[in-house]
């Protein structure tokens, strides 16, 4: 475990200046609350506490660093204007401080930003420019921009006064719960791992510092390493989707935090749906992964008091319904059958009896007749139902096979006859 030393190398910022920050954020950002989460606890065999940065103004952890930096600058600097490139909440931390403090400001996005996120950022006062595919390409328009109207970049990392004010956090935390013996954070650029790992071990230096990132973005677990990352692919945790470690950032985290563990999309997703159901908190993706890194290596954290960042909540609806119900499916309390039977009147009507009388729910149903693995005068029957549990799914299932229907389980998307 990496431990502070007694004269520790020159970091991008220090514990004094992470508390004088904490100073100057007083009535500008939320001090969030960090709240015990016994279910959790149980869950995992740790001692959990959650640190909501979901409360936040903009819903996540980038206010501390976005309205620092721009604190920071000078009358003249505030008079031209700042930019700033990102796809979420980077982008609208960077918009919101900027309108409060009267800085106009640019924000580039990649052109296939979601139009809820460009109207989010737009809200917030900010002008939008959609350019390039990826955030690299985002920022070679940025630059650009930025040399022609002499803006101030603001980077969502990669900068000492950023990397500051998300070290409060960590501040707060130990402020709050000063038994912790871990904190488990988010890693995209490393700017929050950073700016926690540089305040909590100043404070406590035994305390471990554990950082997570996705298994398709790894940039900072390489790098740490001196290897060289492949990054690449759709995650749902697409805030800490970063492609390279920041130059300030990965001295830190190479120094100050004790490992950094990779987690699955799949992982994620359940997270999610714990904390939803669970924690009764909307996280993103980048926000659950701190959870999935514990469900993942629950050994690691057994019997620990364990601080998890909670770094946002702006998830889009639409793939938040697509969560939940898929962790319904998973948790067999939505089920989806197939059946084949014989095609006369009063088999479905005898079905659904059946079904009602053992409890379950029906929510879908898919009569087809032109299957040509069905027999001319039979019938498929595609039923989703919803169920108590795997145990009372399994127990329908029984129920119906008794009375001589063949039933098999099948997947949301799989067309064929067949179990999972």
């Amino acid at each position: 475990m990496a431990v502070a030393e007694e004269n520790p190398p020159a970091y991008a910022t220090s514990l004094a200046d992470i508390e004088r920050a904490a100073e100057v954020l007083k009535g500008h950002v939320v001090r969030t609350p960090l709240i015990a989460a016994p279910k959790l606890s149980a869950l995992a065999g740790a001692d959990i506490y959650i640190k909501y940065e979901n409360l936040q103004f903009t819903n996540s952890f980038k206010d501390r660093g976005a309205y620092l930096k721009l604190d920071s600058l000078t009358g003249e600097e505030r008079e031209r204007g700042v930019i700033a490139i990102s796809a979420g909440n980077h982008a609208q931390a960077v918009a919101y401080h900027a309108s409060r403090l009267c800085i106009p400001a640019v924000i580039v996005m990649p052109e296939g930003t979601p139009f809820v996120k460009v109207g989010n950022t737009e809200a917030l006062g900010a002008e939008v420019v959609l350019a390039g595919e990826t955030l690299t390409e985002s920022r070679e328009t940025a630059d650009e921009i930025a040399r022609e109207r002499n803006l101030t970049f603001v980077h969502p990392y990669d900068d000492p006064l950023v990397i500051t004010g998300q070290g409060t956090v960590a501040l707060e935390m130990l402020a709050d719960r000063s038994h912790l013996d871990t904190i488990v954070i988010p890693i995209g650029g490393g700017g929050l791992i950073a700016g926690c790992a540089i305040a909590a071990k100043a404070l406590k230096p035994d305390i471990d510092i554990v950082g997570v990132e996705v298994e398709f973005f790894p940039s900072m677990y390489h790098a740490v390493r001196g290897e060289e990352p492949k990054c690449g692919g759709q995650t749902l945790a697409e805030g800490i989707a970063v492609k390279a470690a920041g130059e300030y950032t990965l001295p830190i985290v190479r120094d100050l935090v004790s490992d950094i563990v990779l987690v699955d999309e799949a992982a994620i997703e359940r997270a999610i749906c714990t904390l939803l159901n669970v924690q009764k908190t909307m996280a993103e993706g980048a926000g659950a992964a701190v959870l999935a890194a514990l469900t993942k290596e629950p050994e690691r954290f057994e019997g620990r008091k364990v601080g998890l960042i909670l770094t946002g909540g702006n998830i889009d609806p639409r793939m938040l319904a697509s969560i939940v119900m898929r962790g319904l499916e998973y948790e067999e309390k939505i089920v989806s059958l197939r059946l084949r039977i014989t095609d006369k009147p009063g088999v479905l009507g005898s079905i659904a009896s059946m079904l009602g009388k053992a409890g379950a729910n029906i929510l879908e149903v898919s009569h087809r007749r032109t299957f040509l693995d069905v027999p001319a005068k039979g019938a498929t029957l595609d039923i989703v139902i919803e169920t108590k549990d795997a145990a009372h799914a399994a127990q329908v299932m029984d129920k119906m096979r008794k009375a001589g229907f063949e039933v098999k389980r099948r997947s949301g998307s799989d067309g064929d006859f067949g179990a999972y």
